[in-house]
């Protein structure tokens, strides 16, 4: 059986191959050489969330990590090398966890069901739900809820970006990679800044998971330079 639409991706192709060689007879070549992005995008692998489409972001703008309910796993391998590959070799300067409303992942994980393999999976969002019960709990309106467990979800796995040995390091050298949470709103096409306070979270995350060489420079962890009490 041919399949028409398959067949016409490869004709798609040669057509968009053709329009940018137009406008830049280097292009291909240019891009080729070498990648310089600012940006790693760690989202949700939903087809209706394409990374450089809602940023507006160029080819070799954005270096993207997609995997299901957009997870930070620290037995996730390819994630890891993800994050220590784009913060040493590329040196971007940001880390973005974008999340987005209506995740079939997190509706899924807050289903009383098994879903096979998929479980161990899942397993990482229901944990997000276990630290935030009493919150998502409270939300009578299921919609509302699975709105804000994508929210809380977002901070959960930017914590577990700032936990990364390769994140506090470079930090502490260089004063990048910042990490910032995003939500985009499929419903209406907005992307939304959280507001993630890096900084602070990561002289919290440094209590416990401290991870650089030079663990007690002030400039950063404030932790390791307290305020002295007021008598």
């Amino acid at each position: 059986m041919k399949d028409e639409k398959y067949y016409k991706i490869f004709h798609d192709n040669l057509k968009w191959v053709a329009d940018k060689n137009n406008a830049d007879k280097d292009f291909f070549s240019r891009h080729y050489e070498q990648q310089t992005p600012d940006y790693l995008y760690i989202g949700c692998s939903d087809s209706r969330v394409p990374a450089n489409e809602i940023t507006g972001l160029a080819m070799g703008d954005l270096f993207v990590h997609r995997n299901i309910g957009n997870v930070v796993a620290n037995n996730d391998m390819n994630m890891m090398s993800v994050l220590q590959y784009s913060v040493e070799v590329l040196d971007v300067k940001h880390i973005v966890v974008c999340g987005h409303y209506g995740c079939g992942a997190l509706k899924a994980a807050m289903l009383p069901h098994s879903f096979g393999v998929l479980d161990n999976w899942l397993r990482n969002i229901r944990d997000v739900y276990r630290f935030h019960k009493l919150e998502l709990d409270g939300i009578d309106d299921v919609d509302l809820r699975m709105d804000r467990l994508s929210e809380v979800n977002v901070k959960e796995q930017c914590l577990n970006v700032i936990k990364t040995a390769a994140i506090q390091e470079s930090y502490l050298r260089k004063g990048y990679p910042l990490v910032h949470g995003w939500m985009y709103d499929m419903r209406n096409g907005i992307l939304k800044d959280m507001n993630i306070d890096f900084e602070s979270l990561l002289c919290k995350v440094q209590e416990i998971y401290n991870l650089s060489d030079d663990v007690k420079n002030p400039k950063y962890f404030n932790v390791y330079n307290p305020p002295k009490p007021k008598n």
